[in-house]
């Protein structure tokens, strides 16, 4: 291990995080019922303009008026580009911010934004005499964020999370889609050459690296990554396969745009019930080695060792953070 320990922050269980635009408050009480981690109340790109004013009341009363129960409320503020940021940051947590966890920064591009909105965060708990200290979600939805990720996961110790903004992230890099997520046809390959004529076309993830990318930087400073929309929600097998495929890299949860897709997100982002058994079994049977003065032993015919002891402990220290939810 590295001299550097890597502090982590806030434990905050976030397998599912739902998005709830602030400018349809008749959507607010339902939301408060799902079964799910997260709640962002939007006041960005779900608002229209002539809208911002009134979304931004309709959070500040959601967020003191409805019994949210024990989900963690966030609330995605627009860009800094905007000049809506400033007083969605100051109206909210000045009228709110004891009812917030956290605030969702979308389109980061450089440290410099996480410093700007910290400090004015700072500023309004201080003078409000709040005890709560508000973390913050950054969404990495533009080549600009993507390049100076690292830094942007570093620049707080507010920063609490990572999200993969993927359908403004494709217009930044001028991708060739228009879908929200998911599979595209055009991003494959051919076996064999020319000279075969039944060639079979192998689809790739078009968006693995940008991701993988975004967990690196996400779990080197300590914050969780998550995985962002998966626009069709009619496609409930198609949203599945987007979330384990994040799952697999390191996410540990993944929006939802629907609340059908709620429970998707929590079923594929918590471990199954053979996972913990085997990671259980791992754990007994790494103790079981070092009392017999052995670094390794053989279960189920594969080698584990004191690195396999780390990952079925994860897995299990998950499965207690669900319990205690």
């Amino acid at each position: 291990m590295s001299f550097h320990t890597v502090e982590q922050a806030v434990g905050r269980l976030n397998r599912s995080e739902l998005a709830v635009p602030g400018s349809q408050p008749e959507m607010f009480d339902k939301a408060a019922k799902l079964d799910v981690d997260v709640v962002f109340l939007d006041l960005e790109d779900a608002v229209a303009p002539d809208e911002k004013e009134q979304a931004r009341k309709n959070v500040i009363k959601a967020l003191n008026d409805i019994d949210w129960g024990k989900k963690s409320m966030s609330v995605r503020i627009n860009g800094l580009d905007t000049h809506y940021m400033y007083r969605d940051v100051v109206d909210v947590v000045e009228q709110a911010g004891e009812r917030l966890d956290m605030i969702m920064l979308p389109k980061v591009g450089t440290a410099a934004d996480v410093y700007a909105v910290d400090m004015m965060v700072t500023q309004i708990e201080d003078a409000k005499g709040f005890k709560n200290r508000i973390g913050f979600e950054h969404i990495i939805e533009t080549a600009l964020g993507m390049q100076n990720v690292h830094e942007i996961a570093a620049a707080s110790k507010r920063n609490e999370s990572l999200h993969f903004g993927v359908a403004d992230y494709a217009a930044s890099t001028r991708a060739r889609t228009t879908s929200i997520g998911g599979a595209n046809a055009d991003y494959a390959i051919l076996t064999g050459s020319s000279e075969v004529k039944n060639r079979e076309v192998h689809w790739g993830d078009m968006w693995h690296y940008a991701i993988a990318r975004m967990v690196v930087a996400a779990r080197a400073n300590g914050l969780r990554p998550l995985d962002g929309p998966f626009g069709d929600f009619s496609d409930p097998e198609g949203y599945r396969a987007a979330a384990k495929r994040a799952a697999v890299l390191g996410c540990e949860g993944k929006w939802a745009i629907h609340p059908s897709q709620v429970a998707l997100a929590n079923e594929v982002m918590s471990p199954s019930a053979a996972d913990v058994d085997r990671a259980e079994r791992i754990i007994k049977a790494m103790a079981d080695a070092e009392a017999a003065g052995k670094g390794a032993v053989s279960l189920d015919g594969r080698l584990i060792d004191y690195a396999s002891i780390r990952q079925a402990e994860v897995m299990v220290q998950k499965v207690k953070q669900i319990a205690n939810a």
